[in-house]
């Protein structure tokens, strides 16, 4: 038999029976009551830790959180965070758990924590329908796992990074959501495989972006007015835009750079869409007359134009332990990394000649294009040459632009006229590197692999559950005491690389630009700014 329960934060009280009359104050309380086939209804008003919520919410299967669904949750606000420990992604900040057959409806949902997550959805089936999901600091809804959820009706602005995020090989249906001013519309990635359609995604850096080996399927949806890039697709990933017996229906207008960039291994067939052809880039046919071919030119196919990066809000974090090094021997100042000077134009991305065949190649040309790295003038990245720590400290900058947690200080061996003094300045700041107990940075030695390591955990406040160990090393024992726990978190975050032979650390090893580029990439990727590339070399748990 079906039960409703009443929730009002101003007015209830959790020994409450939860009746219309009696209602609870918490949908904490409710939630520890409700069985299958449960209806929780919400009145206005604020719903956070100072109202007695405790975070994430989980609403079990067969329940039904319910707001003003005719208003998108105008007036319920649910403001807040919790740990959650996901299967895919270890721990999250997350306000929001759905199981199977769970509802949530008609309430706005913000989640201010670091890398916060509005809705959580792992291998489960429910329904998050006519709400709005507004300033979370990564993103509105993420479904992973085998997720299968309904996600229709809602409203998603001004997340950090994405409206929706859709990894691993979740499917699912995602109908009739607006998205406007957030960072990515919606992001797919890994192999999931969701039917998008009737979405407006309008206002945001890039509309929708495709990754990883993923077979979305897009029908009817509009993508206009973005900042960057209508659709973006990268890595294998192949959508299904439209056919012969199922036109696509998509309209992809008036976006700053491109409407459709191609930028995977694959061709994409278009048919039955609304796109200009003149602002489409990389391997695409349209097959249907309606859109005409664009000319081909003899030039060569541009690099593709970067796509673009949220840039997360500043993680206050602790002051690392500084990494100790033996003293550094004189040796001659290295060029410092070329940093590329902004356009407001996009320009075709000049290709590297030394990385086609390279390992780390596919991290290298993604960093190149999100202006993180550049080459050298003679056209190459010369990936296996080693990189100081100033050349580290300009890299850190370029990736993270880390905000200061920490007063200035002043380096003797850093002078204020030294190419590298700001950015070694704001990456000490930002807690990303620390000098040594001489007041010395030693900005022209080499860095360590497990100097980047740290400096990656540190920087970033990276944390960890305990399931991993640096066991997996043959070469554990030389790991320094002071690194140890930071290699064991970046073990989790998939941050490590080794090559060729996964299981030989060498943790004092000088690192290669190729390591510390693709070790940024992978916290970038931690970050969920990029979509993750496939990698033999990388360590996982």
């Amino acid at each position: 038999m079906a039960q409703t329960f009443y929730v009002n934060p101003v007015t209830g009280s959790d020994t409450n029976l939860g009746s219309q009359q009696a209602p609870f104050k918490t949908i904490t309380q409710a939630l520890k009551v409700a069985k299958d086939n449960t209806k929780i209804q919400l009145a206005g008003g604020n719903y956070n830790a100072a109202s007695g919520e405790v975070f994430p919410l989980t609403i079990a299967s067969g329940v039904t959180v319910v707001g003003d669904e005719a208003n998108k949750g105008d007036r319920i606000l649910i403001e807040g965070s919790g740990n959650y420990l996901s299967r895919t992604f270890a721990g999250q900040n997350v306000t929001f758990v759905l199981l199977d057959k769970a509802e949530l409806r008609g309430v706005t949902v913000t989640n201010l924590a670091s890398r916060g997550s509005g809705v959580w959805i792992e291998s489960t089936a429910p329904t998050v329908a006519n709400s709005t999901f507004t300033n979370c600091k990564r993103e509105g809804v993420f479904a992973t796992g085998e997720a299968n959820p309904v996600i229709v009706g809602n409203v998603f602005s001004q997340n950090a990074a994405n409206g929706i995020a859709i990894a691993k090989n979740s499917k699912g249906q995602i109908l009739d959501n607006t998205y406007f001013k957030t960072g990515f519309g919606i992001a797919i990635s890994d192999t999931a495989s969701p039917i998008l359609r009737d979405n407006k995604i309008s206002e945001n850096r890039s509309g929708i972006v495709i990754s990883g080996s993923s077979r979305p399927i897009l029908r009817n949806n509009v993508c206009e007015n973005n900042t960057d890039d209508g659709i973006t697709i990268i890595g294998t990933a192949l959508p299904d835009i439209g056919s012969t017996n199922s036109p696509g229906g998509n309209t992809l207008h008036n976006n700053a750079k491109f409407d459709l960039q191609n930028a995977s291994s694959n061709k994409l067939v278009s048919v039955g869409n609304k796109i200009d052809a003149s602002k489409v880039t990389g391997n695409v046919e349209f097959a249907d007359s309606s859109v005409p071919t664009p000319t081909p030119t003899p030039t060569p196919t541009p690099t593709p134009t970067p796509i673009p990066i949220p840039t997360p809000t500043p993680i206050p974090i602790p002051t690392p332990t500084p990494i100790p090094t033996p003293t550094p021997t004189p040796t001659p100042i290295p060029t410092p990394i070329p940093i590329p000077t902004p356009t407001p134009t996009p320009t075709p991305t000049i290709e590297l000649t030394d990385i086609a065949n390279h390992w780390a190649g596919a991290f290298i040309r993604e960093l190149v294009k999100l202006e993180i790295v550049n080459g050298f003038p003679d056209r190459t990245f010369k990936p296996d040459a080693t990189m100081t720590r100033a050349q580290y400290a300009a890299l850190l900058v370029k990736a993270f632009n880390p905000s200061p947690n920490r007063p200035a200080i002043k380096f003797k061996d850093v002078p204020a006229n030294f190419w590298a003094s700001k950015v070694i300045q704001q990456a000490y700041q930002g807690s990303f590197l620390s000098g040594f107990p001489d007041n010395t940075f030693s900005p022209n030695k080499n860095i360590q692999r497990v100097q980047v390591i740290v400096s990656l955990v540190n920087g970033l406040g990276l944390s960890g559950d305990g399931t991993a160990t640096i066991k997996v090393f043959d070469d554990q024992a030389k790991i320094p005491d002071y690194a140890k726990d930071e290699v064991i978190k970046a073990i989790q975050k998939e941050i490590i690389v080794n090559h060729p032979n996964l299981k030989q650390l060498n943790p004092t090893r000088d690192a290669t630009r190729a390591e510390v580029a693709v070790m940024v990439y992978q916290a970038l990727v931690d970050a969920n700014r990029v979509a993750a590339i496939n990698s033999p070399y990388i360590v996982n748990a």
